[in-house]
């Protein structure tokens, strides 16, 4: 807990406290075997104290009263010297990851409001993986009482089951093969009343407080000797100046750093004090652009490096995210090459929630070729297409060239393709699957017109003119000997030979008008 001044945290100041998670058993033994040692009993009894102001079968918000009740709880004098113990106290709770302690200024009465959030302590599995804590452990009670303590949160496995020739099959049941949802019908009320009893906070409030740039985060990175940096004392209590600089900060994409970069330049304040808001905006938007070309470099030469390193590092773990479900009306046929390895509904939950670099190794026995990954790289980096997008769109290309073996993948052909789901506004996993379903129809309806068309003139070439205008050439009947004329009797041979004898002599004697 950062506190500039005593006065600044009394008895007389407001408190809530808020919490999103209850206490099981392991989570008491936690707080009582490796926490206490850690930060002290009278830290864990702090804890304590703040977790019983929320009923144990409730989460959210405790009601706002003053800070008089835990001093009094606690039997901790309201003086300079107890209020001192008290933010050490908090301070060493907040180092473990049991506390966030946060300052709200109320206008109103021009003083502060205290929220103590509290947090779930780690579980076994995460505690003795985190390396920091597990030393300071290990520093407080010693290497082998770490061990001891290890093994009193497990239970050892049974021998059957730690034999190596143990095959372990998952043989669960899904949900979607139990369960079918109505995802025809959309119930906006109860989306509405669940979003307005909702105890718990919402993750973008959470975001947009995080990312509001305070004074003290100015003050501490502004330079002492320089000119402006008595105006910039001046916007401690100016929440309008603040309120602005948090406007530009957001507007522009700035840090504190590059804030106070930007503040300590000439010709940032009036001579009252008051910020030149076009001045900033306008050194603002230079560093902005200046930034994004850098950024856009740097992200052109990485992103190779990046997404094949990504996809062939099988044994890192990768940062998980919530897993987004598919609805079964938008469900994709599995590729023959899959039938084998997964089922429909491993195939579409791999397919919604998986990145494309890892998406398209499955594809490919071995090292995913260079090109075809260029190909998907600058779809994300340029395009910004999203990345669940790209899967259908993989999909529907390796679909596509299994069933047309001539067809072939190259770099204008999927871009085309990726530009008319731009174009499209194909922004969501089930818009990509409704826009390849609709692109299989018109392939299919093409094929069937070009079949019946080209279906009469089978076995003969057409013919055209050269300016594709001119009639084709008539064709001439070839007489074919079927054997249908039967034998030639001896009388008729006879005569055809004499014929043929005739014929040679007028031809001799060059009579006109013989053929």
């Amino acid at each position: 807990m950062r506190m500039s001044h005593l006065h600044h945290f009394t008895e007389h100041h407001r408190y809530c406290v808020s919490r999103e998670f209850g206490l099981s058993q392991v989570d008491g033994r936690m707080l009582g075997l490796v926490y206490q040692p850690m930060v002290g009993a009278f830290a864990i009894s702090l804890y304590r104290l703040l977790f019983e102001h929320i009923p144990a079968e409730s989460i959210g918000f405790s009601p706002v009263e003053q800070q008089r009740r835990l001093f009094l709880t606690l039997g901790v004098e309201p003086n300079e010297k107890g209020r001192k113990y008290l933010v050490d106290q908090a301070s060493r709770l907040e180092a473990v990851g049991l506390l966030q302690t946060s300052r709200i200024y109320v206008p109103e009465t021009d003083d502060y409001l205290y929220e103590y959030e509290l947090l779930a302590p780690l579980s076994p599995a995460d505690f003795f993986a985190t390396q920091h804590l597990t030393l300071l452990l290990r520093d407080k009670i010693g290497k082998f009482a770490v061990l001891s303590l290890r093994e009193q949160f497990w239970t050892p496995q049974p021998e059957e089951w730690s034999r190596r020739s143990v095959q372990k099959e998952n043989i669960s049941l899904p949900f979607y093969d139990i369960f079918e949802l109505n995802t025809h019908v959309i119930d906006y009320e109860l989306e509405q009343a669940l979003a307005e009893v909702a105890t718990v906070r919402q993750s973008g409030t959470r975001e947009t407080e995080a990312s509001a740039i305070g004074y003290s985060d100015l003050i501490l990175r502004f330079p002492r000797e320089s000119v402006n940096r008595a105006h910039v004392e001046k916007l401690r209590f100016d929440h309008a100046q603040m309120g602005v600089i948090n406007y530009v900060a957001r507007k522009y994409g700035l840090g504190p750093q590059d804030l106070c970069r930007l503040l300590d330049e000439d010709g940032m304040f009036a001579p009252d004090g008051e910020i030149i808001l076009d001045t900033l905006q306008h050194k603002a938007s230079q560093h902005f652009r200046q930034d994004q070309k850098r950024q856009e470099r740097r992200e052109i030469a990485a992103a190779k490096v990046v997404a094949l390193r990504s996809a062939a590092d099988e044994s890192g773990e990768p940062i998980t995210v919530p897993e987004q479900p598919v609805e079964m009306e938008y469900y994709v046929d599995v590729p023959p090459q899959f039938i084998s390895k997964c089922d429909i509904h491993q195939y579409n939950m791999m397919l919604r929630n998986e990145p494309y670099t890892r998406l398209l190794q499955t594809f490919f026995p071995g090292t995913v070729p260079p090109q075809t990954m260029d190909i998907f790289v600058n779809l994300d980096l340029n395009y910004k297409l999203n990345g669940e997008v790209i899967n259908v769109l993989i999909h529907y290309l390796m679909t596509m060239m299994a069933s047309d073996g001539e067809q072939r993948m190259n770099a204008n052909f999927v871009e085309a393709i990726a530009s008319n789901m731009l174009m499209k506004q194909v922004t969501t996993y089930e818009k990509a699957v409704k826009y390849i379903r609709d692109q299989a129809k018109v392939k299919g309806r093409g094929k069937d017109a070009a079949g019946s068309r080209s279906a009469p003139a089978a076995g003969r070439p057409r013919a055209y003119g050269k300016n594709q205008a001119r009639a084709a050439k008539p064709e001439i009947p070839i007489v074919l000997d079927d054997g249908a004329s039967g034998a030639v009797s001896e009388e008729e041979f006879a005569a055809m030979m004499k014929k043929a004898a005739e014929i040679k002599a007028s031809k001799k004697k060059g009579v006109p008008g013989t053929p």
